[in-house]
């Protein structure tokens, strides 16, 4: 028996297509979602490489929640997953336990993704090259014939190339954005809104990593923050403490945005199964179920600097009367014309987040029930608070979470590695070079950090140290040292 729609069961990328109009019922959005897909073809560099395994996983990951027609995995996939992000398992099983499908062959008529070298991808639809050099990570069309390096890394900046190539696939698949496809997108998150594609010599190696945090709200960005500092290099994880902050459960429709949300976790406190899945990634988590509020005060000797992922104002203005010294916030675009806007903010700031946020307390939310979606939902029964229960929710996507999740931990390591901090950052996945960033006022890094794990390992070819989970960029000058010999 189908399960009824209200607003815990809404997919909430299908909400798109109903706020735009675009589609007349809730069935006719998630039919348009069930005709999207993407090919993933792999290169041999999976099989030793953590950061290609990284792209590998996350790109599954992200898409399958949005890209209902499936995520189709052609490739070397069979020995070990030796990414943190899914120990103990075979690569195939953990793509599989993911949602994607380990397939023979691709399929002609879908847009494809190579992650590593590959020698051809065929077919009529976008080809997409998912690239990265230190800091920087993107895509460049596959007919480009360019890469970045690959060999060196942050250890987040995988994970970012394969959000960005969700984002195309689905601006390709939904028909609005006209690049999509043709383009070469990408974010540098030592400088966002500098060119990506070009080496820039201030970017340093990562020398230290933060080892005590405070994650408020373990949602959508929340889940991206934890998928994210389990791709970190921690020497020593058990002694990486974090504080996982909500009260919220785990609803259906909590899988259409959150990574780390699964069918079987409905109904589960999100905090929970966050720190199950950090626990069983050998982190140290607390967990804290109460709402976040005025009355929130952090004790002596709790982590001193919070990451926020929620989207309630209210929530959002209390952030610095809780005690903590240093807080990354992140928020995301609501309705159709915004949702894949994202800000950052950070505090202590020239403004405080109760001068920020106040004003949108009682904000009434766009009311899209006008739509052809919500009049034939009220045709067919649906009461007043049910339309505006559904109408309420905002469309999400969980490629624009991850985004978002790359700069609030990319912010921790710049203020950790002698990088610019920011104030505030604004823009669109949908336009990643036109961030625009207000540079904050230096000043120490006040948390818990730890050194982080430095290169080591050899080459593929077993000649001279290539890159590891734990290889780490230290800047060159001049253009990025394109390989012509992985060029596809």
């Amino acid at each position: 028996m189908p399960t009824a729609l209200d607003h815990n069961t809404l997919h909430r990328t299908a909400k798109y297509f109903m706020d735009s109009g675009q589609a007349a019922t809730h069935e006719a959005a998630v039919g348009l979602l069930q005709s999207f897909g993407l090919t993933v073809r792999l290169g041999a560099e999976v099989n030793s490489s953590p950061h290609h395994q990284a792209a590998l996983l996350t790109l599954v990951n992200v898409a399958r929640r949005t890209l209902l027609g499936g995520v189709e995995v052609v490739g070397p996939c069979d020995g070990p997953s030796i990414s943190p992000l899914a120990p103990d398992r075979t690569l195939a099983q953990a793509v599989t336990q993911l949602g994607g499908r380990v397939v023979s062959a691709a399929r002609p008529d879908w847009p494809a993704a190579a992650i590593g070298t590959v020698d051809h991808l065929d077919g009529a639809g976008p080809r997409w090259q998912l690239t990265w050099n230190g800091w920087r990570a993107g895509v460049i069309p596959v007919r480009d014939g360019r890469r970045l390096d690959e060999r060196t890394a942050i250890g987040i900046a995988p994970a970012l190339a394969a959000a960005v190539c969700a984002a195309e696939a689905f601006a390709f698949h939904a028909g609005d954005h006209p690049l999509a496809g043709r383009r070469a997108t990408g974010l540098s998150l030592w400088h966002p809104g500098r060119d990506w594609q070009m080496a820039d010599p201030s970017e340093p190696q990562v020398a230290y990593l933060p080892s005590r945090l405070w994650v408020i709200g373990t949602g959508n960005l929340g889940q991206a923050f934890a998928w994210l500092l389990a791709c970190l290099p921690f020497r020593t994880r058990g002694q990486v403490e974090l504080v996982l902050h909500d009260f919220d459960r785990i609803a259906p429709s909590n899988d259409s945005t959150s990574i780390l949300s699964f069918a079987d976790d409905v109904g589960r406190h999100k905090a929970r199964c966050v720190s199950r899945w950090l626990e069983d990634r050998g982190f140290t988590t607390v967990i804290e179920e109460r709402r976040f509020g005025d009355h929130t005060r952090r004790a002596a000797g709790e982590p001193n600097v919070a990451l926020c992922g929620v989207d309630n104002a209210l929530a959002r203005m209390s952030l610095e009367k809780a005690g903590f010294d240093l807080i990354v916030e992140a928020g995301l675009g609501a309705g159709p014309n915004a949702f894949r806007s994202i800000s950052l903010h950070t505090f202590p700031a020239s403004r405080t987040a109760e001068q920020i946020w106040s004003r949108h307390v009682g904000q009434a939310d766009t009311n899209f029930e006008g739509q052809p979606a919500y009049r034939t939902l009220r045709q067919k029964g649906m009461d007043a608070c049910g339309l505006a229960q559904l109408a309420s929710r905002t469309v999400g996507v969980p490629f624009v979470g991850v985004v978002a999740g790359c700069l609030v931990v990319a912010e921790l390591l710049k203020r950790l590695n002698g990088g610019t901090p920011l104030e505030v950052a604004s823009g669109s996945v949908a336009s990643l070079e036109d961030f625009e960033c207000v540079p904050a006022a230096q000043s120490p890094y006040p948390g818990a950090f730890e050194a982080a794990e430095q290169p080591g390992g050899v080459t593929d070819d077993g000649n001279e140290p290539r890159s590891t989970e734990h290889t780490l960029y230290t800047g060159t000058s001049g253009a990025d040292p394109v390989r012509p010999e992985l060029a596809s």
